[in-house]
């Protein structure tokens, strides 16, 4: 197996190589064939290909001198007015090298820098313009100003289909001579959630083990629940069996895996519960408001007990339809 990083070993280098985002790909060739392009904004959650668009559209452009004219910082390491009045300004205003047309700038999780800092970086993009592009990537749009939406045509990236992550995790366990079972890959998707950074990191971590990569090896190397653990405590509460709910909460928790985590999980199986709506509904409330609680500094263990309870008071409705209860 190789030493190095997935994630970087399977980076995509060219545009053709971004998959699951056909639609932005195919826009953002336009802008390789002309080799100019405006201010950009890549919007959408982690490991989707914002990152791996931003360096392919560049190498592109410029084939021979992308590296000389490319900057790539993250937002989130430096967030203060500083770093958009010295590294960035700095980098903006030195002319291109090579036959570059301009320079290019990659700000990761601009939504990350303060207010001001936003502010320097508006008139930073109006001044240089000419000679230097800006491709700056979020998690949440609305947390940019509006100045700087205006200036940049906007992408939304959206989390990648099952079939696009599982054509590139095929992919990368052929050529690492890894056997990748069927309920492997799926245990890898189950991980992944759109997120196909993600994917490739919990392979390669299932890929430590010598023997064929399953489900058991994705869900141990991972520090992930399997989805029937989740569903079954839930379960439980539902037919007002508290013990047997609080142990496997237990059991769960003593993993090591946190209560916002895990909360996560019980939210994604709580929308495949055969309960009626009204119900579901409730019970989804009910997440949103321990969330809420965790977030705050409470207990974890002490709210998702509180969950499960809240859940066992009004147990799950039996045969008789008329005999169904409110959460």
């Amino acid at each position: 197996m190789s030493n190095e990083i997935w994630t970087e070993k399977y980076r995509p280098r060219r545009l053709s190589e971004v998959v699951g985002q056909e639609d932005i790909v195919a826009r953002l060739r336009s802008y390789a064939r002309q080799s100019t392009m405006p201010h950009l904004l890549f919007a959408g959650p982690a490991g989707v290909g914002k990152t791996a668009c931003a360096g392919a559209l560049v190498r592109e452009m410029f084939p021979h001198d992308w590296e000389q004219n490319l900057l790539e910082l993250n937002a989130s390491d430096e967030r203060g007015i500083e770093v958009v009045r010295e590294d960035i300004k700095n980098f903006a205003r030195t002319s291109p090298a090579g036959q570059a047309a301009f320079r290019t700038l990659f700000l990761d999780e601009a939504d990350m820098l303060t207010p001001d800092a936003q502010a320097a970086l508006r008139r930073t993009m109006e001044q240089y313009s000419a000679n230097c592009r800006f491709i700056l990537s979020v998690n949440y749009s609305g947390r940019i100003l509006e100045p700087i939406q205006s200036r940049c045509a906007l992408y939304r990236f959206r989390p990648l289909p099952p079939e696009a992550i599982q054509k590139r995790l095929r992919h990368i366990a052929q050529n690492e001579k890894t056997q990748l079972t069927d309920e492997g890959m799926r245990a890898l998707l189950a991980v992944a959630q759109g997120d196909l950074r993600r994917a490739i990191n919990a392979l390669q971590s299932a890929a430590a083990l010598d023997h064929p990569i399953d489900a058991r090896a994705v869900f141990e190397t991972n520090a992930e629940p399997r989805p029937e653990e989740v569903q079954g405590m839930l379960q439980a509460a539902l037919h007002g069996d508290f013990l047997r709910a609080r142990e496997a909460l237990s059991g769960l928790l003593d993993t090591g895996i946190c209560g916002t985590d895990l909360l996560r999980h019980i939210h994604r199986q709580a929308l495949q519960l055969e309960v009626d709506e009204p119900r579901r509904a409730q019970l989804i409330d009910r997440i949103g408001e321990t969330d809420y609680r965790i977030t705050e500094g409470a207990d974890e263990r002490l709210q998702l007990e509180a969950l499960l309870a809240a859940l066992v008071v009004h147990p799950a409705p039996g045969p008789d339809k008329s005999a169904k209860k409110s959460l």
